[in-house]
């Protein structure tokens, strides 16, 4: 692959409702117009959450979302990949309400820019040897707990009461074992969540000079 067809892939990491999809979206459509469909693409990891077609609603609800486990990260590290070597791949599409995914497919091509958003990309080794720039957002629980129940009420069409026992035996659990630790990974830590427009300029203006 020559200098000039180089792909850089950028990933955006953070707690559950940190910003870390706010901030990706907004580079992302921002600078769309400027870098075209060819220039800059967005993946989210949540669309490599396993199939569980196999399973009960009452089993999948059960199921830790926050675990490494709950990822096929081997699938997105092979497709990233595979783009990186400037060939197409078919993502996954996840569906929140059913607990797996859909028999749907999205085809995404190579472009220059990828972003890449998600809980857990920082805390896998492979997936971070496939990553340039590693972004963390460093957004407080309490913020992210007001977020979510936002978020999963009015989208995802979930009761108060299950998000918080979500919250209480996985989520919190989770964060301190496998998201806040993987901070030490990041090249640049962002604060003040999805809307620090500073961070996304700076960003936005390290993208311009690779897209060059």
């Amino acid at each position: 692959m020559t200098q000039a067809s180089k792909t850089t892939v950028i990933a955006i990491a953070g707690a559950s409702a940190s910003g870390k999809s706010l901030f990706a979206e907004t580079i992302y459509q921002e600078l769309l117009p400027e870098l075209g469909s060819n220039g800059i693409s967005i993946i989210k990891e949540d669309a490599y959450y396993r199939d569980q077609s196999q399973l009960s609603m009452d089993e999948r609800s059960k199921n830790n979302y926050d675990h490494p486990k709950a990822f096929e990260h081997e699938l997105l590290s092979a497709q990233l990949k595979t783009l990186i070597a400037q060939q197409n791949i078919n993502c996954p599409v996840y569906c929140y309400k059913t607990h797996t995914r859909t028999e749907q497919t999205i085809t995404i091509k190579p472009t220059k820019i990828i972003l890449v958003e998600g809980i857990l990309l920082l805390s896998n080794p492979q997936l971070r040897e496939c990553f340039d720039i590693k972004v963390y957002m460093d957004t407080p629980l309490d913020i992210c707990l007001i977020r979510r129940i936002e978020r999963d009420t009015k989208e995802r069409e979930r009761s108060l009461e299950s998000i918080t026992n979500q919250y209480l035996t996985t989520v919190r659990p989770m964060y301190y074992q496998f998201i806040e630790p993987s901070k030490a990974w990041a090249d640049l830590v962002i604060t003040r969540g999805g809307k620090n427009r500073m961070a996304i300029e700076v960003l936005k203006a390290k993208i311009r000079q690779l897209s060059l």
